[in-house]
């Protein structure tokens, strides 16, 4: 369902932009138009799913076919959408916050379920939304006006979870690279499977700490010697936090999607929507339950 008639400008809203001077988010936006515009996905043949916070506001500003689901619940919603449409292509994008921390359980798993989606995760390392506490990501020491003396929660490595579960793909990227952000979410949409970017982003406002020239001096790009189907070298990548290792990190490719294990999809590919409901079999069914 991909054409090439399409621009940038096909995925604008006439809306005013609710983020801060700065804010990564910009930059973002930018890089997803620019790429689903390269790719030829139209706007009407991809769902935008995002959950709670400045990251979870992208479908007001962006034309799409969106959904914003409930904090920390929107990889619940982006499973559905795509189990009842396999066509669409379905990315879901949030904040550190909304995925690591009242999405975590989700988090882990959608990994394990394998759904063809891509995830893009916005890493402030803070809560951008609630003006500025600690989030799961936030660096040990870090202070804000609720954690004055310093966060003392070892930081969430969801990069380490996801490879540890064996996820199909694993990605890191930084905002303030758009050309190589692009490259990463190319690679990411193409994939066949689960797709994880934990994407550094900067929150201008209430993280002064993790400034994007903070994240240029502290991450650097894998080389092409790293074999990405390699967990345990890929585990060791991501374990090393004193620099953040940016790229493709991990591809598996021995795990079928979710499309392609469930048997709804066995003998006909037809998504829901196309399909006519047999009532009969369905009150049969629901008897059975009595």
């Amino acid at each position: 369902m991909r054409g090439v008639n399409i621009t940038n400008t096909d995925f604008d809203l006439d809306t005013e932009i609710h983020w801060c001077p700065g804010c990564g988010n910009f930059s973002e936006l930018k890089i997803m138009k620019e790429v689903l515009t390269e790719l030829g996905i139209k706007p009407k043949d991809f769902v935008l799913v995002s959950g709670i916070g400045q990251a979870g506001k992208f479908p007001h500003f962006m034309k799409a076919q969106s959904y914003n689901g409930l904090h920390g619940r929107y990889l619940s919603a982006a499973l559905g959408i795509k189990a009842a449409n396999p066509e669409l292509n379905v990315i879901a994008v949030s904040g550190d916050g909304c995925t690591y921390s009242e999405g975590g359980n989700h988090f882990i798993h959608i990994i394990r379920y394998n759904p063809n989606i891509v995830n893009i995760v916005h890493n402030n390392m803070v809560y951008g939304l609630t003006k500025g506490q600690a989030s799961p990501t936030s660096q040990l020491g870090f202070k804000t006006k609720v954690q004055v003396f310093g966060v003392i929660n070892e930081p969430f490595n969801a990069a380490a979870v996801a490879i540890a579960l064996k996820a199909s793909f694993v990605a890191r990227a930084f905002v303030g690279d758009m050309e190589k952000t692009k490259e990463i979410m190319k690679q990411a949409i193409n994939h066949n499977g689960y797709a994880f970017i934990d994407l550094l982003c900067p929150c201008v406002t209430f993280n002064r700490v993790n400034t994007f020239q903070w994240y240029k001096e502290n991450s650097y790009y894998i080389d092409d010697s790293h074999d990405q189907l390699d967990q345990e070298k890929a585990m060791k990548l991501v374990l090393n936090t004193n620099k953040f290792a940016l790229g493709v990190l991990y591809i598996n490719l021995n795990r079928r999607t979710y499309e392609e294990n469930v048997r709804v999809y066995e003998n006909d590919k037809r998504p829901l929507y196309q399909r006519t409901l047999d009532k009969e079999n369905l009150s049969n069914l629901l008897n059975t339950f009595r």
